[in-house]
């Protein structure tokens, strides 16, 4: 079996019904310098585009890229079995209202597909009556085994106290959190001139950033029954994994400028966090082998980031197949923790 465990998803009825095209474009928060709006491409279609800072694109969502019979072509296309919805950004700034639209819009693909395409349920991280009754919906009717969120919500990252509610009760429910990075961090001012520098290298400081706090925060002794998978393993993450716990000076220091020696948090890191693969092809064969050294195969879940380049899905299946590792490692990365982590059956 292959799983594309991050294939992004939009409602295509957005883009067909002006109330709905409306109710979305009203919750884009511009007050933390977020803009979005509809334009009409040349061939007639519409795209919402979301930018931030205004004038600087990050998001873009097109008509037709997410109707069923589309994806479930393109997974034919390239050789893959099931995928597990994801969404594209735009959980940042969602009102539990507009989440349970998406909920109920990824179900009903579930239904359309037969099972290929799996939902992840997206909540607001809010500690309220109301979005733990959404979990149970999603869980219970909706048959959704996980939850995703962003990196950070406006200028807050997970770690914040006023999330604390919201975590403690996914605790509770031992939840798998999927993690999506958005393509600029909090402090982004140094890296918006430049389309590339933004759109990819922003989610390299914003995954590291996000990743660093949950970790040096102490998150994951208070909330020992999570498990966070992030996206985009096209990020730093040997920097990640090695750098943010250096080992003990061999030589005798004048001053120690490093907190060493600290094998709990190496631990913690080695126990809660996974990564989804997507924007990992783009490095080539040698970064990836790299990634599965440092990382261990048990910890990298295929992923294309679909429909953003379709390639990355077409030819993603032998790209990880190429690479110098043993078979089982394959299928894990193909399969086999995607169906641990996610609950597929």
């Amino acid at each position: 079996m292959i799983i594309d465990a991050n294939m992004y998803w939009f409602p295509e009825s957005v883009f067909e019904n002006d109330a709905d095209l409306s109710d979305f474009l009203s919750e884009i928060p511009k007050t933390y310098g977020i803009n979005g709006y509809l334009k009409i491409n040349d061939n007639g279609t519409k795209q919402i585009v979301i930018e931030k800072p205004t004038g600087y694109q990050n998001l873009n969502y097109v008509q037709g890229d997410y109707k069923v019979e589309k994806m479930l072509a393109d997974l034919d296309a390239a050789g893959v079995d099931k995928a597990v919805l994801k969404l594209p950004g735009c959980h940042e700034w969602m009102s539990l209202r507009m989440c349970r639209i998406f909920n109920d819009g990824m179900a009903d693909y579930r239904k359309q597909s037969n099972g290929r395409l799996i939902p992840v349920m997206v909540i607001p991280p809010t500690d309220s009556r109301e979005c733990f009754d959404e979990i149970d919906r999603c869980r219970n009717e909706l048959e959704m085994n996980a939850v995703q969120l962003c990196a950070h919500y406006g200028n807050y990252y997970l770690d914040d106290e006023q999330f604390a509610g919201f975590f403690a009760k996914l605790n509770e429910r031992k939840t798998t959190v999927y993690i999506h990075h958005t393509p600029v961090p909090v402090q982004y001012a140094s890296l918006y001139d430049y389309n590339n520098l933004r759109r990819s290298y922003g989610r390299c400081v914003d995954q590291g950033t996000a990743i660093g706090r949950e970790i040096f925060s102490g998150f994951f002794e208070k909330y020992p029954n999570l498990t966070f998978v992030h996206s985009m393993l096209g990020g730093g993450f040997f920097a990640i994994a090695n750098m943010l716990f250096p080992q003990q000076s061999k030589a005798k220091d004048q001053v120690q400028r490093f907190e060493v020696g600290q094998t709990n948090l190496k631990e913690l890191f080695r126990q809660h966090i996974y990564f989804e693969m997507s924007h990992a092809q783009p490095w080539g064969k040698e970064p990836l082998e790299c990634a599965v050294k440092v990382l261990g195969a048990d910890h990298i879940i295929f992923g294309t980031s679909y429909p953003v380049r379709r390639e990355w899905l077409l030819d993603g299946p032998a790209f990880v197949q190429a690479l110098n590792i043993t078979d089982e490692e394959k299928d894990q990365i193909l399969a086999q923790n995607a169906i641990r982590l996610y609950g597929i059956q």
